[in-house]
């Protein structure tokens, strides 16, 4: 960081005197950035000043006789607009002492004001305030080179990516996030530095959704925004075509120019470092789908040897397997939530990607992991029976049907074994037969319709209760010779004998078709 106004007024060879209290000025005035120091004399000086500066005069310029204290008040006025730090008037050069107007104008405006004694040179204060820039320059430029190496050597272990955040989160003092390309957090460091994240109000909240405007524009960008008393920076990763994620950092300090060069050598990093574990997926991908489709055509052993060697060994059967749609766009994050389930558990857990889907093999624990997955992601998926593997495609074939039944609903997991207890006609109704089935009972509906009958109801509750008259009967609230002439007058609509085993098959089926009777 730069000297301060209070840093260049505390060196005692200068013998400065502040003459506006601290108490009277505004927060921090004295803790602002000195710049540079200049000296004019001019009325009006600032078109040849810089915000952050010091000014030093001599008060040759000021004519109260003409214009009185409204003078000085007018030229501080203008030096606080310019962004001046702090006035340093020189005394007994050309009068004895610090005018008290100009006082009182310091005081009323907030801009520091200090005296500067015959004794010391402008030019002394002037070297004073350059050494003291150029040490910090020179020491923010030493810590940058410092900082950027112990960088590098973070990004040469094992995960050096996450070496390489941790690294740079110790460097700044500031907290450091990595946002996936869909915006979802994937790591942060310190690890607690979200404690309190989803809450309103936190930084967590703020760089979330800023992190989510960045990548839905698609395109290289960056931002700085303040939010819960910090600086917050977020930079978009990868190239502009196809984005990687962001990287966000966040403290109480705004970066100075070290600090911001450190950060673009991580970005850099980072950005290369996603580009390589990308590909690295991408051939892990390749791999895992060559050992399913080995697992499919009955090379189990060849598969184990090589899942044992990669990632672990296979699910002990008998196992489960199953199929879970995959949106494209959330595609990665969710074989990265895989990856790291099988880091922890590489015995229980083998998956791979089929075309635009998931498929995976389960133990008999991997219940929770599959639900835990389905929440996280709002994913439909299909379960099949348990299985050895020499079954799997059997398998397979099962979880392919689960996973089309549970996208009739919400999210979730839907196992083929609640459809195989429903038997082969209600699954057969919830493919395509849905038009056909409304055509057979077509002439029923119509009839109700027009008619205010319940002709439909009644062939519904008569067949399930096997075709007996006196149950229908005590269902429906009518007479056994009611139902037996509305069954009559079905059949003679529906152009069917319903005393054979066949026509009734088909007129449940159609039922079931048309969602006229419970699945």
């Amino acid at each position: 960081m730069l000297p301060t106004v209070r840093h260049l007024l505390s060196q005692p060879d200068l013998d400065l005197r502040l003459l506006t209290p601290a108490t009277t000025l505004p927060e921090r005035a004295l803790e602002q950035s000195v710049e540079w120091v200049h000296s004019s004399d001019l009325s009006d000086p600032t078109p040849f000043l810089s915000p952050g500066q010091v000014l030093l005069t001599t008060g040759t310029q000021f004519d109260t006789e003409a214009h009185g204290d409204e003078l000085y008040t007018a030229y501080v006025a203008r030096l606080r607009q310019r962004g001046i730090a702090a006035l340093g008037f020189g005394t007994e050069v050309i009068r004895d002492g610090t005018p008290d107007g100009l006082v009182d104008a310091c005081l009323a405006d907030g801009l520091p004001l200090f005296e500067v004694p015959y004794r010391t040179p402008f030019i002394a204060v002037v070297r004073s305030a350059a050494d003291m820039v150029a040490e910090e320059r020179y020491a923010r430029h030493t810590w940058a080179l410092s900082a950027q190496r112990a960088i590098s050597l973070a990004a040469l272990r094992p995960d050096g990516l996450s070496a390489t955040l941790s690294e740079l989160s110790h460097q700044l003092h500031h907290w450091v996030a990595l946002f996936d390309a869909s915006g979802t957090l994937d790591r942060v460091f310190p690890r607690d530095a979200f404690a309190g994240a989803g809450l309103p109000g936190t930084s967590f909240e703020t760089v979330q959704r800023e992190a989510g405007r960045l990548l839905g524009r698609g395109q290289r960008a960056s931002a700085t925004v303040l939010a819960g008393g910090e600086t917050l920076t977020l930079q978009t990763l990868g190239r502009r075509d196809q984005l990687r994620g962001v990287l966000a950092l966040g403290g109480v300090r705004e970066l100075d120019a070290a600090s911001q060069d450190v950060v673009t050598s991580v970005i850099a990093l980072a950005g290369l470092a996603l580009e390589q574990n990308h590909a690295l997926a991408g051939a892990r991908g390749h791999l895992r789908a060559g050992l399913l489709h080995a697992l499919l055509g009955g090379s189990r052993d060849l598969a184990e040897t090589i899942s044992t060697e990669m990632w672990g060994p296979l699910p002990s059967a008998p196992v489960q397997l199953v199929v879970t749609d995959a949106p494209a766009g959330r595609l990665d994050a969710i074989i990265e939530f895989l990856e790291l389930r099988v880091e922890e558990q590489p015995d229980r857990l083998f998956f791979a990607t089929q075309n635009d889907r998931v498929v995976l093999i389960l133990d008999r624990t991997g219940r929770l992991l599959l639900e835990d997955l389905c929440r996280t992601f709002g994913l439909h998926a299909g379960l099949s029976d348990q299985t050895d593997y020499r079954d799997l495609p059997r398998a397979l074939a099962q979880a392919e049907q689960a996973c089309e039944r549970s996208k009739e609903g919400e999210a979730g997991v839907v196992e083929f074994d609640d459809i195989s207890r429903q038997g082969v006609l209600a699954f057969l109704a919830r493919t395509d037969a849905r038009e056909v089935g409304r055509a057979t009972l077509l002439p029923l509906i119509n009839h109700d319709e027009l008619n205010g009958s319940e002709l439909l109801k009644t062939v519904q509750v008569w067949l399930q209760h096997n075709g007996a008259f006196d149950a229908a009967g005590r269902v429906l609230g009518v007479h056994r010779h009611t139902v037996r002439s509305r069954i009559e007058l079905a059949e003679t609509l529906l152009g069917r004998d319903l005393g054979t085993f066949h026509a009734r098959a088909d007129v449940w089926a159609a039922l079931l078709a048309t969602a006229s009777v419970p699945g």
